[in-house]
């Protein structure tokens, strides 16, 4: 009986064989790992050092004053237990949630229709609009919280646009408003990473689909929107890590108030540490935060290592 197996007629193995074997893969030189020191050095004491000890802190009983303050103790789960049931943490957990999903999508939505319009747009109106946008990027923190809540609050900007200028938008949508706020912030950056991945989409596969009779929607479904997925996933990515670290913009416009609608997890850390002095449940509160960056950070990797 003749095997199914092709067989390369000089050294004999079968091409089956062959095609399962990757040749293209470099040998490793294990030499490297002295040129990789500096690297791994710099890891340990920047990085894997000080997050050993904060997830420590967080398995303490360290206060800011009182006698824990200077003879702390390992109380093991203690606080686990007690962030378990903190249904204040619950609560700004989801709000974070609401707070990062919005932003990303405010973000990546508001910056590829900007980076879209003003391809098509005048070079003056180019120079104006993105000029505004990216000046909104460039602006800190601080100032930028500052604006938004002179213009939400009683007699501001946008109250008095609308006709109703005692209205206290802040109060009434704080989440809301907080959320527009980030995105407002962010969006100069999405719209110049998207403006550079469009121009850089070949034209002559957009006009062989007009060719082709495609709608709008089937080109930006089937050309455009692949075409940016590894730009948008990086926009995601650090969208929605700069939202997850956004302290200064909620904390300048209402404090994580009214009551806790806008109690990101930064801003719970934050209180429990130096507001109620209890710096070890703050700690904890920060290594949940690390948790959730983890994520974003392994979502990002599989999809840019996923092979098309």
């Amino acid at each position: 009986m003749v095997s199914t197996a092709v067989v390369d007629t000089v050294t004999g193995p079968p091409l089956q064989e062959l095609w399962k074997t990757r040749h293209d893969k470099t040998r490793y030189q294990w030499s490297s790992l002295g040129l990789l020191t500096p690297t791994f050095a710099l890891l340990i004491f920047l990085f894997l050092v000080p997050m050993g000890f904060a997830i420590y802190l967080g398995l303490t009983n360290l206060t800011l004053i009182g006698p824990t303050a200077v003879h702390s103790s390992f109380t093991g789960t203690a606080n686990l237990i007690r962030l378990k049931g903190d249904t204040t943490f619950w609560s700004s957990l989801w709000v974070t949630g609401i707070f990062i999903v919005g932003s990303i999508v405010g973000v990546v939505v508001l910056g590829y229709t900007l980076a879209s319009l003003l391809m098509r747009a005048t070079p003056w109106m180019r120079v104006v609009v993105g000029g505004i946008v990216v000046i909104s990027w460039m602006m800190p923190a601080v100032t930028a919280g500052m604006t938004w809540y002179a213009s939400t609050t009683g007699n501001g900007t946008f109250g008095t646009l609308f006709g109703h200028p005692n209205a206290n938008l802040l109060d009434a949508q704080p989440l809301l408003v907080v959320t527009l706020a980030s995105i407002w912030s962010m969006t100069g950056f999405s719209m110049l990473v998207m403006g550079a991945a469009l121009r850089n989409i070949p034209s002559e596969a957009i006009e062989a689909a007009i060719v082709e009779n495609a709608s709008t929607w089937q080109r930006f479904r089937m050309i455009v929107l692949p075409l940016l997925r590894p730009t948008m996933t990086a926009i995601v990515l650090l969208t929605g890590l700069l939202a997850l670290a956004n302290f200064a913009l909620i904390y300048i416009m209402t404090q994580g108030g009214p009551g806790n609608s806008t109690n990101i997890l930064p801003l719970y850390s934050y209180q429990q540490a130096f507001t109620f002095n209890n710096l070890a449940y703050g700690a904890l509160i920060g290594n949940v935060m690390v948790l959730i960056a983890t994520v974003f950070g392994v979502f990002y990797v599989r999809i840019t290592t996923r092979r098309i």
